[in-house]
């Protein structure tokens, strides 16, 4: 069993009463700590310019050219908090409670609870830092609503949210890195955590445009480098994603909490042929408008001009009509699967449902529409050659977030003392289930509001340690390790390419732990994975050399990785043997195809134990008590 260490007494005194209760680190000491951050999205910056403006010595790591890369400028729609500014009934608790729910009854009360406190500091600081959130004609800022809640609680600057969170983040970085408290490097890829007796003392990367292995040491590491869901393939993440630096950290001792939880986000742009290489995300605030539906026969083929309201399934809204496009992204993922499934596809593949603004632009008129979502309407126009003002968008589920992550305690950090896990690089607000527009709440609250109390309470006994040598025999093990993998990976000289097998283990994936699995399929994916990674490691083709710029070689080792991880989550997807989130096992559903949870035997964190490539993981549980959200059959109808 394993102690998330979190404090007693009620739940809406436990951070306060917790940040009393954490060992502090005073002014001129803090200068004398060296942390170590991996990631430069929401979570990784905002965590280095607080901790750099706190006076800790930080070293911040990026493999993009630039920390404004970071995907976390991918976000559109929005980020959570709990200001209730519209009136309409919002407070702390109903986030909290939204949150506990939308995540079918699968995430941790306190860490939940925090997230949703610490959620309206964040809207002041980064009104504070500049972002331009949208606001009404008063000056007031806007808000709008998503899946899974019936208030207005989303703050928005049009659609590039993330974009404007991440300028934020990254300037109040960069201002420290100016002051000298954070040294930024560029092109700098994590390969492997160094622990010593225990506890995790620094990292070794490799210079991408160089191919320069160095090492770096510190008090604390954390990583925050984002989510893993590129092990599909086709995903909407970018496609430098990947899961390497928690992999990593997971083979040296950190344990890996609910891997199989994937979100499967439900708009995105359908893929149009089968050579792409990623997928194209709508964001989730166009459902505050558009209507979801498709014909009511299958097979007809006819333009959706020609199909009149009386032959139009607006299935969202029949079945749901508490929240009709609103619901959860899970319930709208499923059941647009269903209606293509069930041959009501539309588009040239009949791979897709419609987004339909005609009734949005007919009551409040296409100006006010464009003000709302004009760039997402010009990216969708780009892409698909189709005016959306006009024609009804075409969209279809796709991999997107990832729920599951490196295990973490209260404090954010690892099962490995001393390594610390922020953003979506952990597990622990969302469980089965990300509502929308929680993503950015979450990187920004680790980062700004929680990480620079906890990752204090870990340091301060140790005041007077200098951080380990980097010439310590564990430094130069994982040099060694990292050299020998990059070693192995150019010599192969295969005859496939890299970007083969990354597609074929994405298809596995999608197949057998998407978003419908069963016992069969997934005992035929753990069969066939592996079968797959020792065609890589014997067969793959990489070219060039390490001692330059290598993208092939780059793909390589975070697809070795890949191949680890998704055996991994099929493993954990076999071993729940329920339906949750978006994680549809179909040998447990109710009698109207919805989601059956069993609360008795899987209200846990399921968080495993790496025990070597090819061997069974072990298996640790974090028991879930819920005394404040009680447990029920989840309903949006």
């Amino acid at each position: 069993m394993l102690d998330a260490k979190i404090p007693d007494g009620p739940i809406e005194d436990l951070w306060d009463n917790h940040r009393f209760s954490m060992k502090l680190v005073n002014p001129n000491n803090k200068r004398k700590f060296e942390i170590i951050i991996v990631g430069t999205g929401l979570a990784g910056a905002s965590a280095a310019a607080t901790l750099g403006e706190l006076g800790y010595n930080v070293k911040v790591f990026t493999f993009h050219d630039t920390p404004r890369r970071a995907h976390s400028i991918a976000a559109q729609g929005g980020i959570n908090a709990a200001k209730n500014y519209r009136g309409d009934g919002d407070s702390v608790f109903r986030l909290f409670y939204d949150t506990v729910k939308g995540g079918d009854y699968r995430s941790r009360e306190a860490n939940v609870y925090r997230l949703a406190q610490v959620s309206t500091n964040i809207i002041d600081q980064c009104v504070a830092q500049g972002v331009p959130f949208a606001r009404e004609y008063g000056g007031l800022l806007d808000t709008r609503s998503f899946g899974g809640a019936q208030v207005s609680r989303t703050f928005y600057a049009r659609g590039q949210t993330g974009q404007q969170l991440l300028l934020g983040a990254y300037q109040q970085m960069m201002r420290q890195v100016e002051a000298g408290t954070v040294r930024l490097y560029r092109r700098s890829e994590m390969l492997e955590v160094v622990v010593v007796e225990g506890r995790a003392v620094g990292i070794v990367v490799r210079d991408l445009i160089t191919g320069e292995i160095t090492r770096h040491s510190g008090h604390a590491v954390v990583l925050a480098t984002g989510g893993y869901s590129n092990a599909f393939y086709l995903s909407t993440n970018a496609k430098a994603s990947n899961a390497s630096a928690v992999w990593r950290a997971h083979r040296k001792g950190a344990l890996f909490g609910n891997p199989c939880y994937t979100q499967i986000h439900p708009t995105c742009i359908p893929p149009s042929d089968d050579h792409q290489s990623k997928l194209t995300l709508m964001s989730e605030s166009l459902r505050n408008d558009g209507r979801i539906w498709v014909p009511n026969e299958a097979g007809d083929n006819r333009s959706p001009d020609e199909i009149p309201e009386s032959d139009r399934d607006y299935y969202l809204e029949r079945k749901y009509p508490a929240f009709g496009n609103l619901v959860p992204r899970d319930v709208a993922s499923r059941n647009a699967k269903m209606m293509v499934d069930q041959g009501k596809g539309v588009g040239l593949r009949n791979n897709g449902v419609y987004l339909d603004f005609g009734d949005a632009v007919g009551r409040l008129g296409a100006p006010a529409i464009k003000e709302r979502y004009g760039n997402l309407f010009d990216m969708y126009e780009r892409i698909t050659g189709e005016d959306p003002y006009q024609v009804p968008m075409r969209i279809y589920p796709a991999p997107h977030y990832t729920m599951g992550g490196l295990w973490v305690d209260y404090n954010l950090m690892t099962t490995v003392p001393g390594l610390f896990a922020a953003g979506e690089a952990n597990f622990s607000d969302h469980g089965a289930n990300r509502l929308g527009a929680s993503a950015l709440m979450q990187g920004l609250a680790d980062g700004y509001f929680v990480l620079p109390y906890t990752i204090g309470d870990y340091l301060a006994p140790l005041l007077g340690s200098k951080p380990v040598p980097t010439g310590h025999p564990e430094f130069v093990a994982a040099h060694n390790d990292v050299t020998a993998r990059v070693d192995h990976l150019l010599g192969v000289g295969g005859t496939r390419s890299v970007d083969w097998y990354h597609r074929e283990l994405g298809k596995i994936l999608w197949e057998y732990c998407g978003m419908a699995r069963n016992s069969t399929g997934l005992e035929k994916a753990l069969s066939e994975i592996p079968a797959l990674r020792e065609e890589f490691h014997s067969n793959v083709r990489v070219l060039g050399e390490n001692e330059t710029y290598n993208q092939s070689l780059e793909k390589a080792g975070r697809v070795a990785d890949f191949f680890e991880l998704a055996e991994l989550m099929c493993h954990d997807a076999l071993h729940r043997e329920e339906s949750c989130g978006g994680h549809f096992r179909e040998e447990s559903q109710t009698e109207e195809g919805e989601a059956l949870r069993d609360d008795e035997n899987y209200a846990y964190v399921a968080a495993w134990e790496y025990r070597g490539v090819g061997n069974r993981p072990r298996l640790h549980r974090e028991d879930l008590d819920f005394e404040h959200v009680k447990l029920s059959q989840r309903s949006y109808k």
